[in-house]
């Protein structure tokens, strides 16, 4: 039996949330183990690319503007991340560790992926409300994408991700989330997409949840 196309796509997406639940706790399960958690640190750039293939897949339609909007987050970002690591602007002064993969002038490539995903998910997120002003959406996308990165900062340093001057995460970094989020889901409007399924909605929540739990143990 021939499935029609919105009963294939609703598939597609189950499928792809699924890869996404899966891999998570799969992850979850492999860092708190210590006597995995060596080499999962290793395919955390791989964990990455993997959520940037089901993220891609699940884009509808699939469009030039949609790639040129993923590589201006990617080029945008490495920009602003070199910034602050070889300026000590922006965010503060941190630099990167060994778990986020190859990098190019102190910098992980994957870290631009990293912006996407999460830009994109917190833009999409925005899209399937019911909140009207773009403003709005921008603002309480920002937000949410901040208190993301409260969760995030302490995992992130005991797992080698970053470091911090000090080990203290300044006030500063919360502001330039803030004003960096803001500025590129304010481009993610500017784009138009067609209003988007839940899969990428799915994957900042997973997000909350990966590094709730990580903080924790």
């Amino acid at each position: 039996m021939k499935l029609n196309p919105h009963e294939s796509t609703r598939r597609e997406q189950t499928l792809l949330i699924l890869v996404i639940i899966i891999f998570h706790v799969v992850g979850l399960i492999g860092l708190t183990v210590p006597s995995t958690r060596t080499l999962f640190l290793q395919i955390v750039p791989w964990h990455i690319l993997l959520m940037l293939i089901v993220i891609v897949c699940s884009h509808r339609p699939m469009e030039g503007k949609f790639i040129l909007f993923a590589l201006l987050i990617f080029a945008g970002s490495i920009i602003l991340e070199w910034i602050g690591v070889h300026k000590n602007l922006i965010f503060g002064n941190y630099s990167y560790g060994p778990t986020l993969g190859l990098k190019v002038d102190e910098i992980p490539l994957i870290i631009g992926v990293n912006w996407f995903l999460l830009i994109y998910s917190a833009g999409v997120l925005m899209q399937r409300t019911r909140i009207r002003s773009i403003l709005i959406r921008v603002i309480v996308g920002a937000i949410i994408l901040v208190l993301l990165d409260l969760i995030i900062e302490p995992v992130a340093q005991h797992l080698g991700y970053w470091h911090w001057a000090n080990n203290s995460v300044p006030l500063k970094n919360y502001l330039g989330w803030f004003l960096v989020s803001g500025v590129m889901l304010f481009v993610f409007e500017k784009f138009g997409f067609r209003k988007q399924g839940m899969v990428a909605p799915v994957l900042l929540l997973v997000q909350f949840v990966f590094f709730m739990v990580l903080l924790l143990f």
